[in-house]
């Protein structure tokens, strides 16, 4: 095999594709500037203890560990940032009010999510620490679709579900911890034999909600399906008053935005605590974006703080929008005359891009729309259109 060629789901990005994923990230990035979020760089990798905050296998088997030659201490290569800033929001802001923070930089995954995905995305999210209500979840959820738009995505679905009714369902399930994860990933798997299987010990009402969500996804409606199908626990009750009004709030938000609910959706990592959700494009194979609450994860750092946020890969994200036109530019002569000189750096102090043809090279500028060119007339150097 030839040295160059490169791992399995890891790839170059190339100048178009790459000029589009940094023309998004920054607008994602100013829509969150425009929320209040502050921006935070965590390092790609730190003490493994310190990435694996929770109990969740999937992230522990989606980390790569190595040993560091300095301490001898095992590393990992961040595969999610939501531990990362809860750190930083726990042992190094350590604020007493709200605080929201957001970040984008390269994650690193041993597996791909999907037969399509990179083992190397580039991650954008924001999180809110501080904050228990729904007006947090309400904010997260309308800056994800609002950094959606400023992409240019169309045709977006928000997929809610809520971790609690399944906690509220094991609680009283009286099975044991093995049956309990048993049930975890027959939900994620949405396994209904399997589901059957690791239920039969716990109580028939119990065993029968459980299987109930397997069939409860679809539009509002389904809330009220569930009403009836569920046991009468509290905490299952107010999982769904929540979900409808955080429903209802988005679709006022963003009229134009679908709206539909899978309450055995487990996908994705197992600390969120509350409402959860997934946002869909038309043009994508699988969500662009997770998240939901997650009020556990600071609790590893010592700080048991509120916390709700969401997260994307922008790479993923460039591949569900339309190519941009390529960039207008201005094409000049290469040359040493002081005057051209000057042209060329007015031009380009005033935000022109202004691509120089170098000597036998006239025809090969492939990444520009050159629709200007730099003429000398009359003794001078003139901008003229193509």
């Amino acid at each position: 095999m030839s040295a160059w060629v490169l791992p399995d789901h890891i790839a170059d990005v190339l100048p178009s594709e790459a000029r589009q994923i940094e023309d998004i990230r920054r607008k994602l990035l100013d829509m969150a500037r425009c929320y209040g979020y502050e921006l935070v760089m965590p390092p790609l990798m730190e003490h493994l203890e310190s990435l694996l905050c929770s109990s969740d296998q999937g992230l522990d088997l989606q980390t790569f560990k190595l040993v560091d030659q300095l301490s001898g201490r095992m590393l990992g290569v961040r595969a999610d940032s939501t531990p990362q800033v809860a750190r930083i929001d726990a042992h190094l802001l350590n604020r007493r009010g709200v605080a929201r923070l957001c970040y984008c930089g390269p994650v690193l995954h041993t597996l791909p999510a999907s037969p399509q995905s990179s083992r190397e995305p580039l991650q954008f999210g924001a999180e809110i620490f501080g904050h228990a209500g729904l007006e947090a979840d309400l904010e997260i959820l309308t800056l994800a679709l609002d950094t959606l738009s400023s992409a240019d995505v169309v045709g977006s679905t928000v997929d809610f579900a809520d971790a609690r009714i399944v906690h509220a369902l094991l609680a009283q399930s009286g099975l044991s911890a093995d049956l309990t994860a048993a049930v975890y990933q027959a939900l994620a798997a949405k396994d209904t034999q399997a589901l059957t299987s690791a239920s039969a010990a716990a109580p028939p009402a119990i065993a029968a909600g459980l299987a109930a969500l397997m069939q409860l996804y679809g539009d509002i409606s389904i809330l009220v399906d569930a009403r009836a199908r569920l046991p009468a626990i509290p905490l299952i009750a107010q999982a769904l008053d929540d979900l409808a009004w955080l429903a209802g709030h988005v679709q006022s938000h963003a009229p134009g935005v679908q709206v539909s609910f899978d309450l055995s959706d487990l996908r994705g990592y197992s600390y969120y605590s509350g409402i959860r959700f997934s946002i869909f494009a038309a043009k994508a194979p699988d969500a662009l974006v997770r998240g939901g609450r997650y009020n556990a994860v600071g609790a590893a750092f010592g700080r048991d703080r509120p916390a709700v946020g969401f997260s994307l890969d922008v790479k993923a994200l460039v591949r569900a929008v339309a190519p941009p036109p390529l960039h207008a530019a201005v094409r000049a002569p290469w040359g040493e005359d002081p005057a051209l000189r000057a042209a060329i750096a007015r031009l380009r102090a005033e935000g022109h891009t202004v691509v120089c043809v170098l000597p036998g090279h006239e025809s090969e500028v492939e990444e520009f729309h050159c629709d200007r060119a730099l003429v000398l007339q009359s003794g001078g150097w003139t901008l003229t259109t193509l």
